[in-house]
């Protein structure tokens, strides 16, 4: 008797423990799942063919020119590092001088890629996010596939390098387009009377790089897609920074914003 009743007290006290020592196995399965979020920005295409490519970084803050060229994943893009360390030294004195009010967009056109390749990208600097990456043409004047040679002078019908104010828009020849003022002496000032504007072309067209291996050539404007030259041009009106760089040797050489004085 004293036997049965001892087996029946193990087989309770050992119940009794199997199930405290799964108590935090059963708890843990209650528990809601933690989501790991992703270190990498995500990217999203907005648009098949001349798509928007957008990549988000969620804060800007302590960046150096370098982490957010890589961070944005600007080479897997096309832009040169080159081109996009040019842009923000130059967008940076232009800020600093006045010569610009937009602190928070800088457009570059990057023309050390050839025209079969999107080499537009408009940057948003407050989110760190690349609005637009598209394609854009070149002066007729300035090459065929790449623009090689540039001109400041009326009716060359080459595209000038350097940088930019974006003013206001306006309705002409070639529909909705956007004003720019060249802010260099010598390089690109004779933008306004060059009527040197964004605006859309038929010719900014992916079928003509499928037939002929680039697209087609302005008069020496930065025309971009027709599907994309309003949101674009919207995004970018009123006083932001443009960019057009080129490895070019003699602009280089003699831009006083890249190289303002005493530097």
């Amino acid at each position: 008797m004293r036997k049965s009743w001892l087996k029946k007290l193990y087989v309770s006290i050992s119940s009794i423990l199997i199930f405290v020592l799964h108590l935090p196995f059963v708890f843990a399965k209650m528990r809601p799942a933690i989501e790991l979020k992703p270190v990498l920005p995500k990217i999203e295409k907005s648009l098949p063919g001349d798509s928007v490519s957008l990549i988000t970084i969620k804060s800007k803050s302590g960046h150096s020119i370098s982490s957010i060229y890589d961070s944005l994943r600007l080479n897997l893009m096309g832009l040169s590092q080159q081109a996009f360390e040019y842009a923000m030294k130059g967008f940076n004195y232009l800020l600093q001088s006045g010569k610009v009010t937009n602190d928070k967009i800088i457009s570059i056109l990057d023309f050390s890629q050839p025209s079969s390749k999107k080499r537009l990208f408009v940057i948003d600097l407050n989110s760190y996010t690349v609005l637009f990456n598209t394609y854009v043409a070149h002066g007729v004047n300035s090459g065929t596939a790449s623009a090689e040679q540039f001109s400041n002078k009326p009716e060359s019908n080459k595209s000038s390098l350097g940088f930019y104010e974006t003013l206001n828009t306006y309705n002409g020849h070639n529909g909705y387009s956007l004003r720019l003022e060249g802010l260099e002496s010598g390089i690109n000032d004779n933008a306004d009377s060059r009527a040197i504007v964004m605006h859309g072309a038929a010719y900014v067209d992916e079928s003509l790089i499928r037939s002929q291996g680039y697209i087609g050539r302005s008069w020496g404007c930065p025309a971009v897609p027709e599907k994309l030259h309003k949101p674009i041009i919207d995004k970018i009106k009123n006083g932001t920074c443009l960019f057009i760089y080129s490895p070019d040797k003699n602009y280089l050489a003699h831009s006083r914003i890249l190289h303002p004085a005493g530097d």
